[in-house]
C-alpha cells in the first residue's frame, strides 16, 4: 500500500539525516517522499 511505502521512505529519510548522509542524498529522498505523498492526497480524493 501507498501508505506503508511512506511509512519506509520516511523512516529511511530520518535514519539519513541522523547518520549525517550527503545532502544530496537526503534532498532525494526528501523529493521521492514528496511525491509519494502527492500521491496518496490525489488518490484520497
Amino acid at each position: 500500500m501507498l501508505n506503508d511505502e511512506i511509512c519506509k521512505l520516511r523512516n529511511k529519510l530520518n535514519e539519513s539525516i541522523v547518520s549525517g548522509e550527503d545532502y544530496t542524498i537526503v534532498y532525494q529522498l526528501s523529493i521521492e517522499l514528496d511525491e509519494l505523498i502527492a500521491e496518496y492526497y490525489r488518490k484520497q480524493k
